[in-house]
């Protein structure tokens, strides 16, 4: 039988299956879970484990972003538009926020 700890969890966790491979998203803040505002500006961590990830990486999320602010030269279809996998992951939750990878090379 699962213990109710493992049914509801006291901190925000998705395992998450990104181009083939497995990760885990975590948050260490309880209240992300209950209370909406707290979902304005917030941390979450990812881990997936592979070798080419020597750390978890810290994401800092923004999800009253203002996407005119971005650079209007630059063209939505070429290579730096490409977003890692993980952060169209979180937009799936938090659509249009923004995901600073706060000094760690994104991955894709």
């Amino acid at each position: 039988q699962v213990c109710h700890g493992l049914r509801t969890p006291q901190l925000p966790i998705w395992l998450c299956s990104l181009s083939g491979r497995h990760g885990v998203l975590f948050g260490t803040d309880s209240r992300l879970l209950s209370d909406w505002k707290t979902e304005r500006v917030f941390h979450l961590y990812f881990y997936n484990g592979q070798r080419e990830q020597t750390k978890t990486a810290h994401l800092t999320i923004d999800t009253h972003s203002h996407p005119w602010e971005e650079d209007p030269c630059e063209d939505p279809s070429s290579p730096g538009k490409r977003h890692p996998p993980v952060e169209m992951a979180i937009r799936t939750k938090w659509a249009g926020a923004t995901v600073s990878w706060n000094g760690t090379d994104p991955f894709f």
